[in-house]
């Protein structure tokens, strides 16, 4: 049995069918090769150069030219190559007189523009404008300039100067137009212009027009404006003007009636007069209405639509070459590799008479996923049992058993690569994945197994816990985090709040302070290190979600992205407290620091932002190395789905961040565990350092910002009941000595002053109130201790000191 096994294994195929694939691949295969695609982008930009240099030159030395053309024919190429004045020679000229004097004339001006805005998307993977558009205007006006200067030479029998202009191809249509139209071609030149421009710029009424595709484009790129689909912007076009009372909504397709959006179709009730025709439509209430709304008419209807970003209109997004691109190739793992590795996997299943029939690998940037189906009856638990006796035979640190594959069908093996690879973060910010992403906060976390770059919307986690070693991958991976979004959004769309307790991991962040973060009014700095700002940060979040509820409310909207679409529409008052508002992303970079220091006053405001906020647009993302149960505590982790675990100590902590072991069996350096609903994926998070962080970073800041951070409301903490009534000047006579015993044993309890100094409980009663109002403990929290807020006793000594000192001067 075991032989037949072994042989069996489907990963022992003939070796001589591989070679085959390749060969029958090998022909279209550089069509893929992003090296091609570059060169060829190169080729279009010096060809677009090339004519239109050339173009221009002809129109200044074509005369000279045309006649040395003409000659060249029965002369030499050397010697007619040296009399030619266009400015690219010989080839220049010559591509200038057949393109311009024998086909198109002055249209072909439209080339080099056309192949410069195909190359730039190729290369940069940027869309300047919308080429379909272009490519409208331009077949049109190819047309009807060629028809138009023709149709002018033709008529003129002395042409001059201006018969190259029209072209080989205007001069014959203007021979079959005065055929058929003579000077009706004129009439017909005119109709067909305005039918063209009532088209290209969406006109349904005379008195006013809509921007084209081409420069509509230009204008909402970037913000909240471009949420909605070509399909429903088509249905638009085709929907006809409602004159009175009904307005149609040229880029959302919505009716409007009154000011208020109606996503249902018109039926057959009201009637609508256009061009003499009557025809019937039902106009259906809105199922959505804006409280607002219903009291009148809008007085900002007819405006263009709000743009956010004009305040930065002028502001760069940062690009891929500020990212270091790594010269190391993509590591292959060797066949000898991946023999060796498949033999001692079937051998250890072998030796526990456990058959296969089965076996394929995965080849990742970290390690190898080899998928096997047992042979029927093989129970899964015992190929499960068996991961660290796979392990000893591999000698890899890091096996991880997946049993059964979601989906799939088969039992995953994952095994570490000898030589692993590092993923840049240049080759993920520059993936086509990321580069046409339409999610709302894209959010990069790395490559799969299958070497395919892994996004997430950070809208939809909607919070993210991430926990993690020291030295495993953690801060790295909060950067590429910050890094994709400021990538992507305009810092009129994005705000984030940065807590860093260790005061050293995201200082570099101060620099774009102006354009990207948000913080306390009268702040010295946006990024929060001091705890008790951490208290008054959280808890003015907690005002802002509120505040922002109300906006929504207001506003009859179910969330941040419908309300600021109806702003941008000018459907909401600015004069009755409506705003634009941007995401807000709470990055903590050391949860478990707070968490032991100041305890519920985090744990609330934390918990309730996780709760509620994520219909305003705030998301938090929470990190820690210490992923124990009274850091992330019940109350937090309920509201936070999405986890994303490096690798840690134990089982135990694994369990607490992703609730399932296996985070422990990572091999480090971005290797990461992220977990979503039921979905565990193993990915390999991108490298990006400190320089390249801090290029992304001066980038931005150097140029034009807001004149402050983003403010968030102002908190002011409450002070205790028993500081403000208990005198200090009228200490009991034990103090000094109930101070002295609550400081050596770090427990502040009154029973505690009861036993050890004998005293009655109203007496140790006061005691503990006198030393709250004198900042040794903290506040009343129920039946626990009090936290004692003096750790050393030479620093008690000091402040005993100054209270003495205070009451002989009083005295």
């Amino acid at each position: 049995m075991n032989k037949n096994t072994y042989k069996g294994n489907t990963y022992k195929t003939p070796k001589a069918e591989k070679p085959e694939r390749k060969k029958l691949s090998f022909g279209i295969g550089f069509l893929k090769d992003r090296r091609f695609h570059l060169s060829f982008g190169v080729f279009l930009f010096a060809a677009a150069i090339f004519l239109g240099i050339s173009f221009i030159s002809y129109l200044i030395h074509g005369k000279a030219d045309q006649s040395i053309l003409e000659v060249f024919t029965f002369g030499n190429i050397q010697e007619s190559g040296q009399e030619i004045k266009n400015w690219f020679g010989y080839l220049g000229a010559v591509s200038s007189h057949y393109i311009i004097y024998k086909w198109l004339g002055i249209s072909a001006f439209f080339i080099p523009p056309l192949m410069f805005l195909i190359a730039n998307q190729i290369v940069f993977r940027r869309k300047l404008i919308s080429l379909g558009s272009y490519l409208q205007f331009m077949l049109f006006f190819s047309f009807w300039l060629s028809l138009l200067f023709g149709y002018i030479t033709y008529e003129a029998n002395n042409p001059g100067h201006i018969s190259y202009i029209a072209g080989g191809m205007g001069y014959e249509l203007a021979i079959i137009f005065n055929g058929y139209l003579g000077w009706g071609t004129y009439v017909f030149l005119l109709v067909s212009f305005l039918v063209f421009v009532i088209y290209f710029f969406n006109i349904t009424s005379f008195g006013s027009f809509t921007l084209p595709p081409v420069l509509s484009n230009l204008k909402t790129s970037g913000s909240v404006a471009n949420d909605t689909s070509e399909e429903e912007t088509d249905s638009a076009r085709q929907s006809p003007d409602l004159e009175s009372e009904q307005i149609s909504d040229d880029k959302t397709g919505d009716w409007v009636v009154n000011g208020s959006a109606n996503r249902s179709k018109p039926t057959k009730d009201t009637e609508i007069e256009i061009s003499g025709a009557i025809l019937p439509v039902e106009v259906v209430t809105a199922t959505e209405k804006n409280p607002e709304e219903e009291t009148g008419e809008n007085p900002l209807e007819g405006l263009p639509p709000y743009d956010p970003t004009l305040d930065l209109g002028s502001f760069k997004f940062p690009d891929v070459t500020l990212l270091s691109h790594s010269d190391q190739q993509h590591v292959q793992v060797t066949k000898e590799e991946l023999e060796q590795n498949k033999d001692k996997i079937v051998e250890t299943l072998i030796n526990f008479k456990i058959g296969i029939s089965s076996l394929k690998a995965t080849i990742g940037p970290t390690v190898t996923l080899y998928e096997i189906i047992p042979d029927a009856g093989v129970k899964i638990s015992r190929i499960k049992n068996l991961e660290d006796d796979i392990a000893l035979s591999l000698s890899a640190l890091g096996i991880r058993i997946i049993a059964p594959m979601p989906g799939k069908g088969t039992i995953g093996i994952e095994v570490p690569n000898k030589n692993r690879e590092m993923v840049s973060a240049s080759s993920v910010f520059a993936s086509e994945k990321f580069q046409n992403s339409t999610l709302d906060l894209p959010v990069i976390l790395g490559k799969t197994i299958s070497n395919e770059v892994y996004l997430a919307d950070l809208s939809k986690m909607p919070h993210l816990l991430m926990a993690g070693a020291t030295g495993q991958g953690k801060s790295v991976g909060l950067n590429i985090l910050i890094a994709s979004l400021v990538y992507k959004l305009h810092p009129s769309q994005l705000k984030f709040v940065m807590v860093d307790p260790k005061r050293v991991e995201l200082t570099l962040y101060n620099i774009i302070e102006r354009h990207y973060l948000a913080t306390l009014p009268d702040s010295e700095e946006a990024i929060i290190t001091d705890n008790k700002k951490v208290i008054y940060t959280l808890n003015s979040l907690c005002i802002e979600m509120d505040n922002r509820l109300g906006l929504l409310k207001a506003g009859g909207c179910r969330n941040l992205k419908e309300y600021n679409t109806k702003f941008v529409r000018r459907q909401l008052n600015p004069e009755k407290g409506h705003r634009f508002m941007p995401y807000i992303v709470l990055i903590i970079d050391e949860l478990a620091d707070l968490m032991v220091t100041s305890g519920k006053e985090i744990e609330t405001p934390i918990a309730r932002l996780a709760a509620v906020s994520r219909a305003t647009g705030i998301h938090l993302v929470l990190a820690t190395q210490r992923p124990s149960v009274n850091v992330i505590t019940g109350i937090i982790k309920a509201n936070f789905p999405a986890r994303l675990s490096f690798r840690v100590i134990s089982k135990i902590d694994s369990r607490t961040i992703l609730d399932s072991g296996g985070a422990e069996q990572l091999v480090g350096l971005g290797d990461m565990l992220y977990s979503h609903g039921s979905d565990l994926v193993r990915l390999q998070g991108p490298f990006i350092d400190t320089d390249e962080v801090k290029r992304i970073c001066e980038f931005i800041g150097a140029q034009r910002g807001y004149e402050s951070a983003y403010m968030l409301p102002e908190f002011e903490g409450e002070s205790s009941d028993s500081q403000t009534l208990v005198d200090l000047g009228d200490r009991d006579d034990m103090f000094d000595e109930a101070a002295r015993l609550i400081v050596r044993h770090q427990q502040g309890s009154t029973s505690l002053i009861q036993r050890k100094l004998k005293l009655g409980y109203n007496r140790a009663g006061r005691l503990i109130d006198q030393l709250e109002a004198a900042g040794i403990v903290g506040p009343f929290e129920g039946s626990k201790a009090r936290e004692v807020l003096v750790q050393d006793e030479y620093v008690l000594e000091q402040l005993l000191n100054e209270l003495n000192d205070k009451k002989i001067n009083k005295e």
